[in-house]
């Protein structure tokens, strides 16, 4: 027997249907709601970005123009904020400072700050650098030089700047334009722990490979590049500012400043020096203070600069009595001093050389033909 269709007149079966058919169109709506505020917070970071950047233009303009009025004048070609959506990157075609003093000039520049991180800035800075300042004028380029600022409330944490290969000649302050290469430098600053708050200190760290320098070479008789490296301390470093020169140094002098010298060593193929001690500036604007000096090899160099001034013979007897200076004990050098160092020759103590009333001295002894000449 033929059947008719079978019909379901249940009411709760229909609402079941209904229901199963209405949930996929509910939860294909929430699908573009994560898509919806994701546009919406690109929108309102957008119009941040574009806030904060306009808010660094007028800082910029700002600077400048203070920088203007105090007579400094700094000039960054097709200057460009760019950047978004995370950072900001100032852009300098060139930038050029001057002042009644002196005058600078760099290539390409980018500063990089990232908006998140305000204070911690990265700087490129592209050669060639020239400077002038009164008779003296310097031109430089490198590989790379990059830096880099650690902010902080009411000053800084860390400055560092590195660069590759830098070279470059300084005329007017010798007969001869002076020439120098460095295969790499490095420098960092940093507050002194504990004594930044009171004595304004920061601590220097400097590092030179394979410094090249003809005029000390013809000197010394050695072509042999020399590694230096500086750690120090400059007290009262917080009253310097970027005002001309010999006023910053005065003013700098004034308030008690003087670099306090950790070590500096210098090696120069088979001869080695270090150095501890204190200077400063006397009411003359001369050097003073006093170095502690060991070294190794110092014979071998005396004899090179003596023999070219004087004679080989001449040279050899002075480079000797060197030799026995070296090995008096009476300078009171201590144990340590004659125990080897990194290149395997023990360190002797020298006499300290010591500057004072225009003169330098090494022990009772006042170097010849050199006289401190105020620096400003």
């Amino acid at each position: 027997m033929a059947q008719g269709p079978v019909r379901n007149d249940d009411p709760a079966s229909g609402a079941a249907t209904g229901a199963a058919t209405a949930k996929p169109a509910g939860s294909r709506r929430g699908l573009f709601l994560p898509y919806i505020l994701l546009a919406a917070l690109a929108l309102v970071w957008t119009v941040a970005w574009f806030m904060i950047r306009a808010r660094a233009e007028r800082e910029i303009d700002g600077w400048l123009a203070a920088e203007a009025t105090a007579g400094r004048q700094w000039t960054c070609a097709d200057r460009s904020l760019t950047g978004f959506p995370f950072r900001l990157e100032l852009r300098c075609a060139s930038l050029a400072f001057a002042r009644s003093d002196g005058r600078f000039s760099l290539g390409p520049v980018t500063a990089l700050v990232q908006v998140y991180a305000p204070r911690h800035a990265i700087f490129e800075i592209g050669g060639p650098f020239k400077v002038q300042q009164g008779e003296l004028t310097a031109d430089a380029t490198w590989d790379k030089l990059e830096g880099s600022f650690h902010g902080a409330s009411g000053g800084f944490s860390r400055v560092s700047l590195v660069a590759d290969r830098p070279r470059g000649s300084v005329t007017g302050a010798a007969p001869e334009p002076v020439t120098f290469s460095v295969r790499h430098l490095e420098t960092h600053a940093r507050p002194t722990p504990g004594r930044f708050e009171t004595d304004g200190a920061v601590d220097v760290n400097l590092s030179a490979k394979e410094v090249a320098l003809p005029l000390i070479d013809a000197l010394a008789g050695s072509g042999a590049p020399a590694d230096l490296a500086l750690d120090a301390t400059i007290n009262r470093a917080a009253s310097l500012r970027t005002g001309r020169l010999d006023q910053e140094l005065e003013r700098w002098r004034q308030a008690g400043g003087s670099l306090d010298v950790a070590l500096l060593s210098v090696v120069k193929g088979d001869s080695r020096l270090q150095a501890r001690g204190s200077l400063g500036l006397d009411e003359a604007h001369r050097l003073m203070g006093k170095l502690d000096l060991r070294t190794a090899g110092l014979e071998s160099l005396v004899t090179q600069v003596v023999g070219r001034q004087l004679g080989a013979d001449k040279g050899a007897l002075i480079g000797g009595l060197v030799g026995k200076l070296l090995g008096n004990k009476s300078f009171g050098a201590p144990a340590e001093d004659a125990a080897p160092q990194a290149g395997g020759t023990p360190l002797k103590a020298l006499p300290p050389l010591k500057f004072a009333e225009g003169r330098m001295t090494l022990g009772p002894f006042v170097v010849p033909n050199v006289a401190l000449t105020p620096l400003y």
